[in-house]
């Protein structure tokens, strides 16, 4: 019997619960899109393709493959590139832009208290 699986979106479900917690936090201390969103939005976009560029060639060199998770969708970008590496990536990419804002904002605080 063929159907829906519902488990075919944990993996994507956990990836958007995930940034949408990041969301909250960037929120609550403004630290990126609700600092400068257009800033926020042109380095998230490029980091995702920067790294998407990165796992294409190295599919293209066999370094990497898809794998198989019955968690995944199964929707593909591209032969073996998964939609849930996109959505992981841009997770990635703004996780490290929120701590280096956290960083930066701390380290400077803690310098004009000094």
């Amino acid at each position: 019997m063929s159907g829906f699986d519902p488990i075919g979106l944990a993996y994507l479900g956990a990836l958007a619960v995930s940034l949408g917690g990041l969301a909250i936090l960037d929120r609550r201390f403004a630290l990126a899109f609700w600092h400068d969103a257009r800033r926020t939005t042109a380095v998230l976009a490029l980091g995702v393709v920067v790294f998407l560029l990165w796992d294409v060639a190295g599919l293209l060199l066999g370094i990497f493959s898809r794998g198989d998770s019955p968690h995944m969708t199964g929707l593909l970008l591209a032969p073996e590139l998964p939609v849930e590496e996109a959505v992981f990536l841009t997770l990635m990419c703004y996780s490290t832009l929120l701590v280096w804002r956290a960083a930066d904002r701390w380290t400077r605080a803690r310098t004009e208290v000094s």
